[in-house]
């Protein structure tokens, strides 16, 4: 059993930090989002540029397709875009990514990242409840929330062997790494959230 209540993708989910007065409506994203879809391209091509880090790119096709299907958290403030991120499976079902995952430039530091990346989570658990979920980052920040949410850090062989996952990481500037290595190691953290399927073997041990 998921230990997330049941989530209705027509209502919004609100977040507020503590001496904060911004109220941001979290959804699980529809095609009624699509117009948002090349917006988030840019921004994640942007914020990428600015770290000077390696990123998977995606189109905003692609990104409709998330939306459509239902495995994605958008965040808005009214109707301005603060934030996102979507879901992507994996081996037949047994692995589950979270991928995508931007804030807007004046929304961040207030801990929004960290409300999506939990409820994108929780989705996740969901829809696949059979799936081990996991990462991977260059960010500093994403692993300190993924610490928070219950990831561990692993190596790559602990993750999915679909070679579609790993043919996404060819437009990032540190493919090279990869493939030299056999995908065995990058700049990149593999991290792996399985808390779900362990609290489940333990209920079916009882």
């Amino acid at each position: 059993m998921s230990p997330f209540p049941p989530l209705n993708s027509q209502l919004p989910f609100y977040f507020k930090q503590p001496n904060d007065s911004l109220i941001m409506d979290l959804f699980i994203a529809d095609e009624s989002f699509h117009r948002f879809a090349e917006h988030i391209c840019d921004t994640i091509q942007d914020a990428a540029q600015k770290r000077g880090t390696g990123i998977a790119r995606r189109s905003p096709e692609y990104i409709k397709t998330k939306m459509t299907n239902g495995n994605a958290v958008i965040a808005l403030d009214g109707d301005t875009f603060a934030g996102f991120c979507y879901i992507e499976v994996w081996g037949g079902k047994n692995f589950v990514a979270h991928s995508g995952l931007i804030i807007s430039e004046d929304y961040r530091g207030r801990g929004l990242a960290k409300a999506i990346k939990s409820k994108v989570l929780e989705l996740s658990i969901q829809k696949y409840p059979e799936a081990k979920i996991f990462g991977i980052t260059t960010g500093s920040a994403v692993m300190k929330i993924n610490y928070q949410l219950g990831y561990k850090p692993v190596t790559f062989n602990e993750l999915t062997d679909d070679p579609k996952f790993w043919d996404g990481c060819q437009t990032c500037l540190n493919y090279d790494i990869l493939t030299r290595t056999n995908r065995k190691m990058c700049l990149c953290t593999g991290m792996l959230y399985d808390n779900h399927l362990n609290q489940k073997i333990k209920n079916d041990e009882k």
